[in-house]
């Protein structure tokens, strides 16, 4: 059995820790599984992630934002995603296409079209089976931020992650059966069981 499991959310949101959990657990019912982030899951991503996350020292205009993040996409739907998913794993991601929309789109506001399109061709047609959104006002989110360096997305005005929240609510309330909505603003533990809740009929099967 494949799946395509991706959890979006803003910053602070705990979308890591619960994909990490959640891909844990599936590891216990002894279900081949993969977990990956974006940008990042190959040597190309990687090195690009720290271009988009942690080279405050580089200038980087939005387009060309969303070509570098597309391009880390292309090379782990070629290389990781696609092949584990004919292999019959479950692929867990941490962010994926959905994630440029919400940023490059209603965060910086690039035309939807040109991100629709570039996603598109990244993606190659890929598209999540079910995506799990950790829902939590931006600054609440970014208040649990360990105090230090922060990355080139911490470092933007409230404004601009609640406009990229509303662009994760308006995706969500597009596609209803493939998003899952979860108040992050709950404990670990009660978000951890809502997910569960939601794919572990599924999984036993």
């Amino acid at each position: 059995m494949s799946l395509f499991i991706t959890f979006e959310g803003g910053e602070g949101s705990g979308k890591s820790t619960q994909a990490k959990a959640f891909y844990r657990k599936v590891l216990k019912l002894e279900v081949p599984a993969i977990l990956i982030r974006e940008p990042g899951g190959t040597a190309l991503g990687d090195r690009v992630r720290f271009l988009l996350k942690q080279s405050n020292k580089v200038l980087i205009s939005p387009v060309t934002e969303l070509m570098l993040f597309n391009a880390s996409r292309s090379q782990l739907v070629h290389e990781v995603i696609e092949p584990n998913l004919k292999e019959g794993r479950i692929v867990i991601c941490d962010r994926f296409a959905d994630s440029s929309v919400a940023y490059q789109h209603f965060g910086r506001g690039i035309n939807f079209e040109l991100v629709s399109e570039v996603n598109r061709i990244a993606c190659q047609g890929l598209k999540p089976d079910i995506t799990f959104l950790l829902d939590i006002q931006p600054e609440v989110g970014l208040a649990r931020k360990r105090p230090g360096i922060q990355d080139r997305f911490e470092q933007e005005d409230l404004a601009f992650h609640q406009r990229v929240r509303r662009g994760f609510l308006k995706l969500a309330a597009g596609e209803p059966h493939r998003w899952v909505v979860i108040d992050a603003a709950q404990s670990k533990s009660d978000i951890a069981s809502i997910i569960w809740d939601a794919m572990s009929g599924l999984l036993q099967k």
